[in-house]
């Protein structure tokens, strides 16, 4: 059992003045007795070298489970992708039947889903063992089985003690999204090299669902398929679990709340980061509002909700060093690549 403590002691020094009439001189109050610092406060935190069996159980159920449903999505995109087809609502449906009518037919999906899982997977390594280096008592990373589009709702980690210092709190928030893209671009690169060219992909009139294009995917695009327009490029399913990666990034980098841009925000300026928890949310909403995605409507609600949580404050609001403002730069560079106005449209 590691403990950390904070003890509460006054200055060492004061000047007084010299009771006697005739002397006008300051004296320095004598040393303290550090035989009575007993008495002052003494606050003690009990950090265990690591998370509780039961915390690993419910923590490798949750991942086996969420394997499940991503070999559902992930064989979904495998049918979609030799169909020649971004989506497909009708082997969307016919890839859960898979599950109880030809298990094995499932196999289709596991490289979508272990690229995906792999992603997830080292975005919240990288803030446990954040939280593991600044000994803050948190969980293991916990996935969230769901029967989605793309197999999950994402995952998490619990923090069960305070972040003491700015630096902490930078280091917690900004790791988990930078190993998480560092480990989605070979991915992303995969599978533009082996995307087909489908003219149309993103049409309207012949698609019945359409997946947004981030500004990382021109970028790549333009260099590994000159002259092809991205949204033209039906990507590998490794290529969409790296899709849905980088999409999971750039809603933890939304510099806002508690989410991982949150963090990072906040610990660069408290103040900018009360704004933008106001702002932001309602950009969401308008965005919303002009059919860019419905589902803004729902990120929007949720940040203006978190607000009226109580937000535990920083003891030690120290400066960033010169590398962690530059890696809070980095961040800021990864959430404009990253982040798309229109993930999802339907018609």
């Amino acid at each position: 059992m590691v403990y950390l403590s904070l003890e509460l002691i006054s200055p060492f020094f004061r000047p007084v003045t010299n009771s006697f009439p005739d002397s006008s001189l300051p004296v320095t109050q004598a040393p303290p007795d550090w035989r009575a610092s007993a008495r002052l406060p003494f606050y003690a935190l009990p950090v265990p070298r690591h998370p509780s069996r039961k915390s690993l159980l419910i923590a490798c159920t949750l991942f086996l489970l969420t394997l499940c449903t991503c070999l559902v999505a992930g064989t979904h995109f495998a049918t979609a992708y030799a169909h020649n087809q971004a989506v497909s609502w009708d082997e969307f449906v016919r890839a859960f039947t898979l599950v109880y009518r030809q298990p094995s037919a499932l196999s289709a999906g596991l490289p979508f889903a272990l690229t995906l899982l792999s992603i997830l997977l080292a975005h919240e390594l990288a803030h446990f063992f954040a939280c593991r280096h600044h000994h803050i008592h948190s969980s293991y990373p916990f996935f969230i089985p769901f029967p989605t589009l793309i197999g999950t709702m994402g995952a998490f980690i619990l923090i069960r003690s305070p972040i003491r210092t700015s630096r902490a709190l930078f280091d917690v928030g900004a790791s988990g999204p930078l190993v998480g893209f560092v480990v989605a671009i070979p991915a992303l690169i995969y599978g533009i090299l082996h995307a087909k060219f489908v003219p149309g992909l993103t049409d309207p009139a012949h698609a019945e669902f359409i997946l947004g294009t981030p500004l990382i995917l021109h970028l790549f695009a333009s260099v590994l398929h000159p002259g092809i327009a991205a949204g033209n490029l039906l990507l590998h399913p490794v290529g969409r679990a790296a899709w849905v990666g980088l999409f999971a990034t750039s809603l933890n980098l939304l510099p806002a709340a508690q989410l991982d841009g949150g963090h990072i925000l906040r610990s660069v300026s408290p103040r900018a980061h009360r704004y933008s928890s106001l702002l932001l949310p309602l950009g969401l909403i308008v965005l919303g509002y002009f059919q860019f995605w419905m589902g803004w409507y729902i990120w929007g609600a949720l940040l203006l909700g978190i607000r009226f949580l109580r937000t535990l404050p920083i003891h030690y609001p120290e400066p960033l060093d010169a590398n962690r403002r530059g890696a809070a730069l980095l961040a800021l560079l990864i959430f404009i690549l990253c982040f798309m106005p229109a993930p999802f449209l339907e018609h």
